[in-house]
């Protein structure tokens, strides 16, 4: 086998795993910043956080690697494709909408190691914030999907 075909694959496998982990971390951390009214209740979106987090990294490095690594089309056929930049728009987004919930969930951990509660005042907020993140994610998936298939671009089919 090609390694890299392999390495193509894998990239590809990685990524699409990505989103389908960055979803169901967004939910699930979505949910319990609705259900948070206590910190009793922050292990749960304390892990989910954590594994969004991870998400993220793992779309962005995998993405990069296909998209600029030399292992797929290339840079200049991402670069001039619409719905890539629709793509790149709804991940920039996302990462700007990140910043507010990012850094109070970074505040409330050391809150609680520092044996002080924290203000949870804005935990639904953060959670409203995670639904459009997620409405953002699957605007991605689309605009993914519809890259590989040639939609909107001149001499195809659409």
């Amino acid at each position: 086998m090609d390694v890299s075909l392999l390495i193509r694959w894998v990239l590809a496998a990685l990524h699409l795993l990505g989103y389908g982990l960055a979803l169901v971390a967004i939910v699930a951390r979505t949910y319990a910043l609705r259900r948070c009214s206590s910190p009793q209740s922050l292990s749960s979106v304390f892990l989910a956080d954590n594994v969004w987090g991870l998400c993220a990294v793992l779309l962005i490095v995998s993405g990069s690697i296909r998209a600029f690594g030399g292992f797929e089309k290339g840079a200049s056929f991402y670069l001039q494709e619409p719905l890539f930049h629709v793509k790149m728009g709804a991940l920039v987004i996302i990462l700007l909408l990140e910043i507010a919930p990012m850094v109070a969930l970074i505040r409330w951990r050391i809150a609680l190691r520092k044996g002080m509660p924290p203000r949870l005042g804005r935990a639904h907020r953060f959670a409203t914030i995670g639904a459009v993140q997620i409405a953002l994610l699957v605007v991605m998936v689309f605009a993914a999907t519809g890259m590989v298939r040639g939609v909107g671009v001149p001499g195809t089919d659409w």
